[in-house]
């Protein structure tokens, strides 16, 4: 049985060698290293030592991606391969329906989109493009991203595009650690539906809205294209390598960063605020309000 000392090396090991922030992770390590000394650990069983762990770890750094997750199935040390990897998501993103929930045409033809995942462009494109053309007949939107937890950067590109008229749209940058370049995601030329322009959009958010979700709603809002109802959303805007460090225990490490081409930063720490903050469960009535007024 893997002992807690065994696991924290291994997950120390892996936030040294990995994290996007490299000038913070002595600071990590000495933190985590004098709490095991200290004995902060002992006595824990291991769900217990992945919560404590975890709020060291963001005592230390505040990165809300920067985590020791207990996984209920047991998962396998060797690294997956690859094509086994991909498979499995994909399976899984098509159980999930792509992250689409919903679309409906609402009273007054406003549309709704209730997205929980934003899935990779070229898994989710064809489900994407189908609730783009149910939706396209609609005067206004929304878009309730209160429950959408995640997703690929390159699926947040796609949504995005749908709502500019051309490609010439700089959305994002992404600067990865591992290979100390930075990668720029525009909107796309080509799309597979029409695009949904000149109709007001808003954005429903909470303090669940998460990573991938955040990006779609930050980018939105930042180019002045759709306005935010809801919540302040709960702060991450690292990528993440999910890494096994135990057969229950994943750590968790942000190894890229957004960097947006307005704002010069992104919303790390500190969520993306809304335009119109109301609680969770008021948004959507307030957001079909706001486009009754600038559709009436």
């Amino acid at each position: 049985m893997t002992t807690h000392h065994e696991i924290l090396e291994a997950a120390l090991a892996r936030i040294t060698t990995g994290y996007v922030f490299p000038e913070q992770t002595a600071a990590i390590d000495a933190a985590i290293q004098r709490r095991l000394a200290e004995g902060a650990y002992q006595n824990l069983d291991v769900r217990e030592l992945c919560e404590r762990v975890t709020d060291d770890l963001q005592n230390v750094c505040p990165d809300k991606h920067l985590r020791l997750l207990w996984i209920e199935e047991p998962q396998p040390m060797d690294e997956e391969p690859e094509d086994v990897a991909r498979a499995r998501f994909a399976q899984y993103a098509r159980e999930s329906n792509y992250g689409i929930r919903r679309v409906e045409q609402l009273d007054d033809n406003i549309g709704y989109l209730d997205l929980r995942m934003i899935a990779p462009a070229d898994l989710g494109g064809p489900a994407i493009a189908a609730a783009m053309q149910l939706l396209a007949p609609t005067e206004a939107l929304v878009i309730d991203l209160r429950q959408c937890r995640g997703g690929s950067p390159e699926g947040v590109q796609l949504w995005c595009s749908y709502f500019f008229a051309d490609d010439g749209v700089h959305l994002n940058d992404i600067y990865e650690r591992a290979t100390d370049l930075t990668r720029q995601y525009w909107t796309l030329g080509h799309l597979a539906a029409p695009r949904y322009l000149d109709r007001p959009v808003t954005v429903l958010t909470s303090d669940l809205t998460f990573s991938g979700g955040e990006e779609l709603a930050y980018n939105l809002k930042v180019l002045g294209r759709a306005t935010l109802i809801g919540q302040t959303t709960r702060g991450g805007a690292h990528p993440t390598a999910r890494i096994p460090v135990a057969p229950h225990i994943t750590v968790t490490v942000p190894t890229a960063r957004s960097i947006n081409p307005v704002t010069g930063t992104n919303w790390e720490g500190v969520g993306v605020e809304p335009d119109l903050a109301v609680a969770a469960g008021d948004a959507l009535k307030a957001a079909l309000g706001h486009l009754r007024t600038r559709i009436g």
